[in-house]
C-alpha cells in the first residue's frame, strides 16, 4: 500500500512541477525575450519571455563560420570535375567543352592567373541532396567552390533547390561543340593528307633519362 500512495504522490508532484513551469512562462510571455544569439556572451542572461520569431522578418542568428549553401564562382572554375568525383551523394553535375586555340583569350583566366581550357556549360548543384560535408570545397584547386553564409534557403518546390552556375547557354554550348568537332575534323584531314604524301609527322623528343643516384654519404663514425 505504501508503494501505491508513493507513486500517486510522485505523479502529483511531477504534474504540479510541470504546470508551475508552464504557468511561469505564461505569465512572462507579456515580455519579449532578448535577441542575443547563441554565440553571444549574454545569451543565458536574457529574461524568460516570449521567444516566437516573426519569420521571415526575424530570424535566429547563425554563426558566421559554418557549412551552409554551396556557391560556385564560375569565373574561377577550370572545369576539372574534382568536386563532382569527390561528392559522396552525387549532388554536383558538370559538363565541359574543350576550348579551341582561338578561344583561349575569350575563355579567360582565373583570378589566380591560370588559363582556363574548358567551357563549363553545365555546373549544377542540387542542394536538396547536399549533405554539407565540405569535401568538394576542400578538393577545389582554384577555391571557386565555397560554402556561402546563406543558411536559410527553404523552398516550396524542391526543383527550385537545383542551382545552375554554367557559363554558356544551350545555344552557345552547341556552337562550341560544333567548333571543336570542326577543328578535330580539320586535324584528321590534314593528317590524312600528310600520310597520303608520305610525310611522317615529327616525333616527340625522347625523355631524358634521370641521373643515377649518387653514393650514400659515409657516416662520420665510420
Amino acid at each position: 500500500m505504501s508503494e501505491y500512495f508513493s507513486n500517486i504522490r510522485t505523479g502529483a508532484t511531477t504534474i504540479a512541477t510541470g504546470m508551475a513551469i508552464t504557468f511561469r512562462h505564461f505569465i512572462n510571455a507579456v515580455k519579449r525575450k532578448g535577441d542575443a544569439g547563441i554565440d553571444d556572451a549574454d545569451y543565458f542572461k536574457q529574461v524568460d519571455g516570449l521567444c516566437t520569431l516573426q519569420y521571415p522578418g526575424e530570424a535566429v542568428p547563425t554563426p558566421t563560420r559554418g557549412r551552409y549553401r554551396l556557391y560556385n564562382d564560375i569565373e574561377d572554375c577550370i572545369g576539372c570535375s574534382q568536386c563532382e568525383r569527390a561528392c559522396p551523394v552525387e549532388c554536383i553535375t558538370i559538363e565541359t567543352i574543350k576550348v579551341t586555340a582561338d578561344d583561349l583569350a575569350a575563355c579567360g583566366k582565373t583570378s589566380g592567373g591560370q588559363q582556363k581550357r574548358f567551357w563549363v556549360p553545365v555546373f549544377d548543384i542540387d542542394v536538396a541532396k547536399c549533405m554539407t560535408c565540405g569535401i568538394c570545397v576542400s578538393v577545389c584547386p582554384t577555391d571557386c567552390l565555397v560554402h556561402s553564409p546563406v543558411a536559410d534557403f527553404s523552398e516550396f518546390d524542391v526543383s527550385n533547390m537545383l542551382y545552375h552556375y554554367g557559363n554558356l547557354s544551350k545555344i552557345e554550348a552547341e556552337a562550341k561543340k560544333r567548333k571543336v568537332e570542326e577543328e578535330k575534323a580539320a586535324k584528321e584531314k590534314a593528317a590524312a593528307e600528310a600520310a597520303a604524301r608520305g610525310e611522317v609527322p615529327a616525333a616527340r623528343p625522347a625523355p631524358q633519362p634521370k641521373p643515377a643516384p649518387g653514393p650514400a654519404p659515409e657516416s662520420a663514425g665510420e
